[in-house]
């Protein structure tokens, strides 16, 4: 008898879930809900809704729980035997909160299978909207909780992160000050993840190591609230937070109202939903030291599995807890996508002509650096947009497109030094990855094989993984992560880029001469002209 388990992924746009088979090693299915498309009632435009301020981005938690009921609704449609799924684990986009009064609790216990969830939990929010991950309104609350616990070092210490207006302390700090009468109303604060399992669950679900690590109120070392991280930031807050569980953890059996509604066996185990980071990091098979993932999309992120805590201490790096136990690291750029389509468009390109420039620009490209701040940019901290450069100007179309594509892999390679070691191996994934000269320079900066590996829904096929690891665990069977991995990742059909090792010297050069340009622009230090000058000289001169 096949095993199947399924992982859902509840992000900013849609809401997917992927079926596997355990004992074939195949995905059976995959559903996704568009927010937009499908819900378009809600009126939100990528999922999401801005107000007035454009800082202020939210969304709608009954969208989310709508689009559940459609998603195995499509189950039921086409016939899917859903009682033979076994588990159940999920993702969420990270940061988001979740407020609720009183009466969600009662609620839950009590859905009628006859009526929707969205009728039956619609008076259960103290506040309708839910801030996310996109919301940068939180400016004076990070500083006041980051001034509270006694500067930007003893917060990372802390809770393993400096303050980020996206993140949920800061957010719940903003909703307890604007709104005091709310915030007494509001009985429970959950996470996007903890929410969508709480819905399942028939009752309030405890929030993950992973996802708690990502709202300045848990304590890295201990994975327990920080009572220091709480009182800065609201009253009483230890009394409206779900407890903390390992991210493995069986939380219970499936609500009665999807067995009755949908289908489900009773004995459907939940797994502790995570955030969609830490899902990812299993979905694109990052469970050894040594690997880590580049994901180039409209924001890039370096991220990847760590044994031991390490903290970056300069305030641009996280840490969040990993699904096996342990810890991962992630540093985000905002600046991805849209500087390498900002460069590519000045100049009328496509991006085979981008390609083709790429390629016969030599590698150092003359000393030529751009820091690419087109927008406010996260890593490294950079409040206001402006794009900067070294020995170019904005009509040299060579120089500027090597330096988009250099500058961005070696800024990574800098601001990644604080994890303490160097990768071994890069998977690369995310729609710029399908650019195989672009991941060439990033393989020639980290000098290191690049694995072009095509992962599909990773957070959603993370979230399956994780479930099928518990569930055996429980049963006594017990499957390394390593070979389930491997059971649903074909590594060896991925492609392989290998580094040029001739470049190894340029580029550990090349680190120091943009090291040289950020500290000029951000930290008042010397201008980098000598230093470039030199490069130039022990590279080009011949």
């Amino acid at each position: 008898m096949s095993d199947f388990f399924l992982g859902l992924d509840s992000s900013t746009q849609s809401l997917t879930g992927i079926i596997i088979n355990f004992d074939s090693g195949k995905i059976n299915h995959t559903y996704n809900i568009n927010f937009d498309k499908e819900l378009p009632h809600y009126n939100a435009q990528n999922g999401v809704i801005v107000f007035d301020d454009d800082r202020v981005v939210h969304s709608y938690p009954l969208m989310w729980i709508e689009a559940l009921e459609k998603l195995f609704e499509k189950l039921v449609n086409e016939n899917i035997n859903i009682g033979k799924i076994k588990a159940i684990a999920g993702s969420g986009q990270q940061h988001g909160t979740v407020y609720l009064n009183q009466a969600f609790k009662e609620v839950l216990h009590n859905l009628n299978p006859d009526e929707s969830l969205v009728k039956q939990l619609g008076g259960a929010f103290s506040r309708a909207t839910s801030p996310i991950w996109m919301d940068s309104s939180t400016f004076t609350q990070c500083q006041e909780i980051r001034e509270a616990l006694g500067g930007m070092k003893p917060t990372i210490t802390i809770t393993g992160s400096n303050t980020f207006e996206r993140f949920s302390g800061p957010q719940i700090r903003k909703f307890y000050q604007e709104n005091p009468k709310g915030y007494e109303s509001t009985s429970i604060i959950h996470l996007v993840s903890s929410f969508m399992a709480s819905i399942l669950l028939g009752g309030n679900a405890p929030i993950d190591h992973g996802d708690g690590a990502g709202m300045n109120l848990m304590n890295i070392e201990t994975k327990k609230w920080d009572e220091r991280a709480l009182n800065a930031t609201a009253p009483n807050l230890i009394n409206k937070l779900p407890p903390l569980v390992n991210s493995y953890d069986i939380i219970g059996t499936i609500s009665p109202y999807f067995v009755k509604k949908f289908g489900f066996s009773a004995d459907t185990q939940l797994i502790a939903w995570s955030g969609d980071n830490p899902n990812s990091l299993i979905g694109v098979g990052l469970i050894q030291k040594g690997k880590v993932a580049l994901s180039l999309g409209t924001s890039d992120t370096y991220f990847g599995y760590i044994k031991n805590l390490s903290l970056d201490l300069n305030g641009e790096g996280h840490v969040f807890g990993a699904p096996t136990g342990d810890y991962m690291s992630l540093i985000c750029y905002k600046n991805g996508s849209l500087a390498r389509e900002r460069v590519k468009d000045s100049f009328n390109l496509d991006w085979n002509q981008f390609s083709e420039v790429l390629k016969k620009t030599p590698p150092g490209n003359h000393g030529k650096i751009i820091l690419p701040y087109f927008q406010p940019e996260i890593v490294p901290l950079v409040l206001q947009s402006g794009v900067h450069r070294f020995g170019l100007d904005e009509n040299d179309v060579e120089g500027n497109v090597r330096a988009i594509v250099e500058s961005q892999f070696l800024s990574m390679r800098l601001h990644s030094e604080w994890i303490g070691e160097a990768p071994r191996e890069i998977y690369a994934t995310g729609g710029g990855s399908i650019n195989r000269d672009i991941l060439q320079v990033a393989a020639d900066i980290f000098s290191t094989n690049i694995r072009q590996f095509n992962v599909p829904a990773s957070a959603a096929l993370g979230a399956a993984l994780r479930a099928a690891k518990s569930h055996y665990d429980s049963k006594g069977r017990n499957i390394s992560w390593q070979e389930i991995t491997d059971t649903f990742l074909d590594i060896q059909k991925s492609v392989v880029i290998e580094p040029n090792r001739i470049y190894k010297t340029l580029y550990n050069d090349m680190v120091e001469l943009y090291r040289a340009c950020e500290d000029f622009v951000l930290r008042k230090g010397e201008h980098p002209e000598l230093f470039q000058k030199k490069f130039v000289e022990k590279y080009f001169s011949s």
